[in-house]
């Protein structure tokens, strides 16, 4: 910083300091009048210089300090519009807590549902679900002993629900009573843990699926599929934009025109709903059970309103297809005909309960993320404020000395108003 001169310079001791511009002022013809006139000149213009630049000072300081009230004021706009969105939410989560309250009947059907879906499980007494599901149902203490089945994530037929009952039956048929009663597991290792085999290759009786089975009265009878979620090829494509349900998104069938065909409802591996819990990160991968198990089973497998509606399609479908009146393809050019035997084991109605408890989540989850955010702004204005208030400082300091040079330099400019005056700071 340039220190201002505490007394403006005297023009006698000036003139003094200079002796050799008076020695040499006879040899030169400068008289000291004309002497005085070029310090004169020199003190103006200092006196304008460092005067211009003090104003400059003030004025830059001027607008940063504008310009931090305006950070602050839309910082302040933007976290009263998140104070909004967070009591709108409460009032949300209130109204959803409200709903969950009034619909405790409905659920109840809904409960009943699954409980029929593990009752037609338990009745294939000697498969390896209805085992699982008697020791998860009925021996509870027990599984939670056996490391084994940490792995296990369930049985097909319970890890999805539909939303209608006839769209269930439709599916479950099309995946067949072997892959309804499957085996899910995480890792190879859980399915190297389900059953053992002695050095002649022979199942071990005693170890696994096979020795649980034993020590409750219900042997494995018969072969059994297993799915192991780490070896299934995953979907690799985008997923719907802001579906609390992570549905595929999927490229929906169109003729060679660009027409979409008539009917066409959706890909059923989206008409599945699946409990939060395994919504995220099953597998090791970090996978859900959609793009895993559910994509494996059904991938493009297209649903149509009517057995018409599907037919005409056929130029779309790629990896089969069915419709709410019972027409199946099951790839092209291969047709499922005649009258099917009704599955007993089918997926559980969806619960609106689960519709309910998805957009509490999701709401209770944007919720948290709009105080972190409002967090976040409150520690930018904190921040913000502290350079206000720096900068106001500063401004003050400046102003003083503004001032105080203005004063210290004012009788000068009185004497010599051609000099200083003109170009003098107001």
């Amino acid at each position: 910083m340039d220190v201002p001169p505490q007394n403006v310079i005297n023009t006698r001791e000036s003139v003094v300091s200079y002796p050799s511009a008076l020695r040499h002022a006879g040899q030169n013809m400068v008289s000291v009048e004309d002497m005085q006139n070029v310090i004169h000149s020199q003190q103006a213009e200092y006196i304008v210089n460092y005067s211009k630049k003090l104003q400059e000072d003030v004025l830059a300081l001027g607008q940063k300090i504008k310009h931090y009230e305006d950070n602050i004021k839309c910082l302040k706009a933007q976290q009263n519009r998140l104070e909004e969105s967070i009591l709108d939410m409460q009032v949300a989560l209130g109204k959803n807590h409200i709903e969950n309250c009034a619909t405790e009947n409905v659920n109840h059907v809904h409960m009943k549902s699954e409980e029929d879906t593990i009752e037609h499980i338990l009745r294939h007494e000697k498969s390896a679900a209805a085992i699982l599901c008697q020791l998860k149902t009925h021996e509870g203490d027990q599984a939670s002993n056996l490391q084994w089945t940490k792995d296990i994530v369930g049985i097909v037929a319970t890890l999805g629900k539909v939303d209608d009952d006839n769209l269930s039956r439709l599916l479950s048929t099309y995946l067949g009573l072997e892959t309804m009663l499957a085996v899910v597991c995480k890792t190879r290792e859980g399915v190297k843990a389900l059953e053992t085999y002695d050095k002649q290759g022979l199942i071990n009786r005693s170890s696994g699926i096979h020795g649980l089975g034993s020590s409750i009265g219900r042997p494995v009878d018969g072969p059994f599929l297993v799915f192991c979620l780490e070896n299934l090829s995953p979907y690799v494509g985008e997923f719907v934009a802001k579906d609390p349900q992570r549905r595929l998104d999927l490229l929906k069938p169109r003729f060679a025109n660009g027409e979409p065909p008539l009917g066409f409802l959706g890909f059923a591996v989206n008409m599945i709903s699946i409990d939060s819990l395994h919504l995220h990160c099953i597998s090791n991968s970090g996978n859900g059970l959609r793009e895993t198990l559910f994509y494996n089973l059904f991938l493009n497998l297209q649903v149509y309103k009517s057995r018409e509606d599907m037919l005409k399609a056929l130029p779309c479908i790629t990896n089969g297809a069915v419709s709410l009146d019972g027409g199946m393809v099951r790839r092209p050019g291969v047709f499922s005909l005649g009258n099917r035997g009704v599955i007993d084991v089918k997926f559980p109605k969806n619960s609106e309960a689960l519709k309910l408890r998805e957009n509490y989540f999701e709401t209770e989850k944007r919720m948290k993320e709009t105080k972190w955010r409002k967090e976040r702004m409150w520690e930018d204005m904190q921040r913000e404020q502290a350079l206000l208030e720096h900068a106001k400082f500063n401004y003050e300091i400046k102003k003083q000395e503004f001032v105080q040079f203005l004063g210290q330099s004012s009788p000068y400019t009185a004497q010599h108003p051609y000099q200083a005056g003109q170009s003098a700071p107001k």
